[in-house]
């Protein structure tokens, strides 16, 4: 047992170094990205589909409430189908249009859209297709096996694809990665 745990550690470590060594220049350019939309007015849309929907929902909460910094709300919206709403959308449409309606509601131009996905969803691929409908810029948080973007994402979107497989060890790569977003947000907008 303590073999298996010292291992899972060893793992998860490893993932953070061969993480650290390929995405801090595009963190800095999504930290930059997300403040100067913040700036704007604009808000960050953020979708996280199965496991990935509890990172997302911590990177609203983040934005909407704070990190570390008492500091006023960012406007952030989770997109989500909770509730009366999810389930009116769902009775009438598929999973992936009851998304693409909620999306196509919420998001205006100069909005950001974030989306955490590990692997290949329909319901995520739909949501970046009406993302480039709409010319959002997208910040897609993948895995190493990211394949199912080519020729979705452009130039000027952003793919912070963290380099490990196991999708467990995706979600806390990306869970770190929302960590330092915030913590290099608030440190853009209010290091003064």
């Amino acid at each position: 047992m303590l073999d298996r745990i010292k291992a899972l550690y060893e793992e998860s470590i490893k993932g953070h170094i061969a993480t650290a060594a390929v995405i801090p220049e595009i963190l800095a350019k999504t930290t930059n990205e997300l403040t100067q939309c913040l700036l704007r007015g604009n808000k960050i849309v953020v979708f996280g589909y199965g496991r990935s929907t509890s990172n997302a929902q911590l990177l609203v909460a983040n934005l909407i409430n704070r990190y570390q910094l008492a500091r006023p709300s960012f406007p952030a919206i989770l997109l989500g189908l909770d509730g009366v709403v999810g389930a009116a959308l769902i009775s009438d449409n598929s999973v992936s249009e009851a998304y693409q309606k909620q999306f196509n509601a919420v998001v205006n131009s100069g909005d950001i859209f974030v989306i955490l996905t590990p692997d290949t969803e329909e319901v995520s691929l739909s949501l970046i297709r009406c993302a480039k409908d709409k010319d959002i810029l997208v910040v897609a948080l993948t895995g190493d096996k990211n394949d199912h973007l080519n020729g979705l994402l452009d130039e000027n979107d952003i793919n912070i694809a963290v380099p490990v497989q196991k999708e467990v060890r995706i979600l806390e790569q990306h869970l770190f990665i929302i960590n330092t977003l915030c913590e290099l947000i608030d440190f853009s907008l209010f290091s003064h």
